[in-house]
């Protein structure tokens, strides 16, 4: 191209070169003298080699206000073409919801405006989603839900015992392996013991057709069970319309039954009052005693169990009840009426399973039928079992009838027939008392 010649004398404008001729135009050279109505074609002629995702269809563009052009994506580098709007090109960039990466192949990222608006928008969505769904109220807990295994870190609390504590102690806390699983086993058993039951008081009787299967023992130690762990209160009663031994099996002693509680019940009006007659020394578990003076001529019927469980039913949570021997006395009938839950005690031997079996056919066919289905058997083997009897196969028959069977262990302490202390049971013995509990407990929740 040919430069202008200046002349500095004449001060004349410079001369304005004419432009080289040239015979034939590139397409693919972009055009800079294309005019508005033409350059949708010019687009889609640059766009011919390319692939369809590449630039996308502007036939029907249309005009747009300089404003609505302005309120674009500022982050855009692109210029705006003289009062329209030309959308982005897809790009391979990440996802923003896959999380805010950086740009990629070269692409800026959204910028702070896109930003806002989608979080604007995705507080929107979860609004209208959680319309018309407010959560609800979770139930006051009680005050022995607030546990240590709730409250403390794992590695903060030293272990129960053996060489994991020695462990730990030697160490001064700075090595600590944690619990056993069994220690963890027994811990969740007394959660599930010390669930609250709200509501009306629970009824819970044991049963048996015959007499030295144990159950004033399965009793005994399942009202322990209970009353060491629960917060509430708790008793058993001795049912029994003849002389009756919960009160030899258990500790403490009181000067009075439950023929003199049914005597005095209208001037028994405060807790104090009517804890006087019932035993408590030496554990928890409060009891009253059936008549021991042979002397006594009238068994206790059915409507003495009514009134006694009538003004226990205002100060405890849970009445365990030591039934009488067979399924037909004067009792029975208002135990079975105010039953929550049955635990029914069978011995290890051919006589007293069979037994033990027809109590459950005899509660069916007396109308009893969910109290059969949810019984909670207990094989009890305390006090030994036969020689070549199978307790596997007596166990496999009554979890063909019910759904929880609980094996009491031999346990040279229960076999003395004398008061009975927790402490004194041997491990195995232990675990399955509190299996006991547990399960009527999750049966009383329902």
């Amino acid at each position: 191209m040919t430069q202008p010649h200046q002349n500095h004398d004449d001060d004349e404008a410079p001369e304005t070169p004419e432009p080289a001729p040239h015979d034939e135009v590139d397409p693919s050279e972009p055009r800079t003298d294309t005019p508005e109505e033409d350059l949708g074609e010019d687009l889609k002629s640059a766009g011919a080699g390319h692939g369809a995702a590449d630039l996308p269809d502007l036939s029907d563009w249309q005009p747009v206000d300089q404003d609505e052009a302005t309120a674009a994506d500022p982050s855009d580098p692109r210029p705006l073409a003289q009062g329209m709007v030309i959308p982005a090109a897809p790009t391979d960039q990440q996802d923003p919801g896959a999380g805010t990466a950086g740009p990629v192949g070269g692409t800026p990222g959204p910028g702070p405006a896109t930003a806002t608006a989608t979080a604007s928008a995705g507080v929107g969505a979860g609004t209208t989603a959680g319309a018309g769904a407010a959560p609800q109220p979770k139930a006051p807990e009680s005050a022995s839900q607030l546990t240590p295994d709730r409250l403390l870190e794992p590695r903060d609390r030293e272990p129960v015992g053996g060489w994991r504590r020695l462990l730990f102690r030697a160490s001064l806390g700075r090595v600590n392996v944690g619990d056993s699983d069994a220690v963890r086993i027994r811990r969740q058993m007394q959660h599930r013991i010390s669930a609250p039951l709200p509501g009306t008081t629970r009824y819970v009787p044991v049963l048996s057709r015959k007499g030295g299967v144990g159950k004033t023992t399965v009793t005994t130690l399942l009202g322990m069970a209970l009353a060491q762990i629960r917060e509430d209160r708790v008793i058993a009663l001795d049912a029994n319309p003849d002389r009756g031994t919960l009160s030899d099996r258990s500790p403490g002693k009181s000067e009075f039954t439950a023929r003199n509680l049914v005597q005095h019940r209208f001037s028994v009006d405060t807790f104090a009052k009517l804890s006087s007659y019932a035993a408590r020394e030496g554990s928890r578990l409060h009891v009253l005693a059936s008549d021991t003076d042979p002397r006594v001529a009238e068994a206790f019927d059915d409507a003495d169990y009514r009134a006694v469980t009538e003004l226990l039913s205002k100060y405890y949570s849970i009445v365990l009840t030591d039934s009488g021997t067979g399924m037909v006395h004067t009792v029975m009938k208002g135990t079975l009426e105010k039953a929550d839950a049955v635990v029914l005690v069978s011995g290890a031997s051919v006589d007293e399973a069979r037994l033990a079996s027809e109590t459950l056919s005899w509660l069916e066919a007396h109308g009893r039928t969910e109290l059969a289905k949810n019984a909670i058997v207990v094989i009890n083997q305390s006090s030994g079992t036969g020689r070549g009897v199978n307790v596997e196969e007596i166990e496999s028959h009554f979890r063909s009838r019910v759904a929880t069977v609980v094996r009491l262990p031999h346990d040279p302490h229960l076999a003395e027939g004398s008061r009975v202390s927790l402490d004194r049971l041997k491990p195995g013995t232990r675990d399955a008392v509190m299996e006991l509990a547990a399960l009527v407990v999750d049966e009383l929740k329902g």
